[in-house]
């Protein structure tokens, strides 16, 4: 079986994506939810033979940055409630992931019943957080701090992860999903690399997406400010705890992340119909179809199916396959 760790529902219907808070919510068929899936995530799944996505509302337009409090929170109600849909219509494709009615400055306390609704309710595996709601200017305290508890005390009681994942930005600094998104992948591991978190949360797990940013690439760099600071190497110290998805879209960087991070921490992870949707030039094949480049590697046939399934059925306990 091949799970793809890391979906977003980017097709959904446009009443849905249009809609305002200050307004009713509009009436969306069955029939327009299947239509919005059936030519491309669907479709795709099919073609490139993955059998379950975990899926979760569209990252880049979670609205945390957005309105008021209230209005974060009807929007996530609904965009999770349109996820619970999907799920529904597609059982046997697609398992829930849910956003966070994050707002800045709000305490993240104010989210635990959102996520509480999530898993009990609506049968989700885990929940997306933004470690900047601010949309790209990093008001909110380090992922380390005591503000994020509450949380996790939860994420623990109901043993489910969170892929960290930041939303949309409107710092012109940054281009979205080109640098703002793989710049909170890095500062997030960094910010568990400083801290003794896992030692408070021995079962809090967190994905960090997109290969891990840049953190494959620099492990050196990062063993050896560990050891600077007199923290514990990250394999003992993060590593236990935190995992990468294999959204890396060129063969030399899966190679790369093999390399260098252990099979154990690896889930696949496509997030097809996502940032990078067309297809490469010099491989005549989508960009994001990764399990053209997970296949091309020398694996044991139980480390492939570690990456496949094995690992994503670990990090999500609450994922039902067969």
């Amino acid at each position: 079986m091949i799970i793809d760790c890391h979906g977003h529902y980017t097709t959904a219907p446009a009443a849905h994506a249009q809609w305002q808070p200050s307004s009713p919510y509009p009436a969306i068929s069955d029939d327009e939810i299947r239509e919005s899936l059936e030519g491309s995530q669907l479709r795709l799944m099919a073609q490139r033979g993955v059998d379950l996505t975990i899926f979760s509302p569209r990252a880049s337009a979670m609205r945390h940055h957005l309105g008021t409090e209230s209005d974060s929170r009807a929007w996530t109600s609904v965009s999770n409630d349109l996820i619970a849909r999907v799920v529904g219509l597609y059982p046997s494709s697609f398992a829930g992931v849910g956003q966070l009615p994050q707002s800045p400055g709000v305490p993240i306390a104010n989210s635990v019943g959102e996520l509480r609704r999530c898993v009990l309710e609506l049968g989700f595996v885990g929940c997306n957080l933004n470690p900047d709601p601010s949309g790209g200017h990093w008001t909110s305290p380090p992922l380390t701090d005591p503000y994020w508890f509450p949380l996790y005390e939860e994420m623990v009681s109901l043993d489910v992860p969170a892929m960290v994942h930041v939303s949309a930005v409107t710092n012109e600094n940054f281009h979205a999903t080109g640098s703002h998104y793989l710049n909170a992948d890095t500062t997030a591991f960094m910010q568990f690399l400083q801290s003794d978190l896992f030692t408070r949360f021995p079962g809090l797990r967190f994905i960090i997406p997109h290969g891990g940013g840049a953190v494959p690439y620099h492990w050196g760099r990062f063993r050896g400010l560990a050891d600077m600071i007199g923290r514990p190497s990250p394999d003992e110290s993060v590593m236990t705890n935190v995992f990468f998805d294999t959204c890396v879209y060129h063969q030399s960087g899966i190679n790369l992340l093999f390399e260098v991070i252990g099979i154990d921490n690896l889930l696949f992870g496509s997030e097809m119909v996502g940032a990078v949707r067309g297809i490469d030039p010099q491989t005549g094949h989508h960009f994001d179809d990764t399990r053209r480049y997970v296949e091309a590697l020398d694996l044991s046939p139980s480390d492939r199916e570690k990456v496949f399934s094995g690992n994503a059925r670990r990090v999500f306990p609450r994922l039902v396959t067969t």
